[in-house]
């Protein structure tokens, strides 16, 4: 048997920005390991999985290198957009994330209901030892916390964007940390302006060092920014990722007073070898 595999870059009009994703649309066929073996070969950061289609609802999971996780944003998006324009419902291991494409090949999400908890004290002193950071560091009217959008991140600002550009963490100690809390990246954010950041996802659970682009941890910031005031209920947030590794990726959020969940929206373009 043949899959029929896609690769998008998505949250980018550039093949050569946005972060990667494999796209199976046909995966009825494929067992766990198989799947797990899929993404493992092709090596992106996920690779989505359309197991079963019933009209305009799909089952879909997500793969990383390494595990399966239980959802993906990146891939959601280049799943959406190789479907094609129109409505879409995907049933993910999180719950069920509608999908809208438009004729320009952008792609809207609208994210499970986000929440957002308290960072341990312990967990923070830890995730600072993994960075290499110190409470410092930290910008003071954005609080840590661990946000939830699919999946769960905790969620750390930083006071100056060079300290972001020169992330260079212990991957090792990250990924025990990670994997004992059950995080799937770590959302390291700078506020560059009223409704703009800057971020970085490193996401040593899934086998690779860092993210270009987060879709789930971009939801699970917006329901941040809310929880705590730090947005307005109806805000359109930039979040501007994959800059530093050289592969530009560019989020929009937007808040909705209407919906509990996050609306998260991106390009995304077929990566053509």
């Amino acid at each position: 048997m043949t899959t029929d595999i896609q690769r998008y870059a998505a949250f980018a009009h550039d093949p050569e920005g946005g972060n990667p994703a494999g796209v199976v649309l046909d995966a009825s066929a494929l067992d766990d390991a198989a799947m797990q073996a899929i993404a493992a070969d092709i090596g992106y950061s996920e690779t989505a999985f359309v197991t079963a289609r019933d009209g305009d609802r799909f089952r879909v999971r997500y793969f990383s290198p390494l595990a399966e996780v239980p959802f993906c944003g990146h891939a959601t998006v280049a799943t959406a957009v190789a479907l094609g324009p129109g409505e879409h419902l995907f049933e993910t291991n999180a719950g069920d994330v509608p999908v809208v494409v438009g004729e320009d090949g952008t792609a809207t999400l609208t994210s499970v209901d986000p929440h957002v908890a308290d960072l341990a004290a312990d967990d923070l002193t830890a995730l600072l030892a993994a960075l290499g950071w110190d409470a410092g560091d930290l910008d003071p009217l954005l609080a840590p916390k661990v946000g939830f959008g699919g999946a769960y991140h905790p969620i750390l600002a930083v006071r100056s964007r060079a300290r972001l550009a020169g992330l260079d963490y212990d991957v090792p100690a990250l990924k025990a940390l990670m994997t004992e809390r059950g995080w799937t990246t770590v959302q390291l954010v700078f506020r560059a302006g009223a409704d703009e950041f800057d971020v970085r996802n490193p996401f040593p659970v899934g086998g690779v060092y860092e993210d270009p682009a987060t879709g789930a941890a971009a939801a699970a910031f917006g329901g941040y920014l809310r929880e705590l005031g730090l947005a307005a209920d109806d805000a359109t947030i930039t979040l501007r990722q994959g800059d530093d590794m050289g592969r530009p990726s560019r989020i929009t959020v937007r808040l909705d007073p209407e919906i509990k969940g996050v609306r998260v929206s991106g390009a995304a373009v077929p990566i053509v070898s």
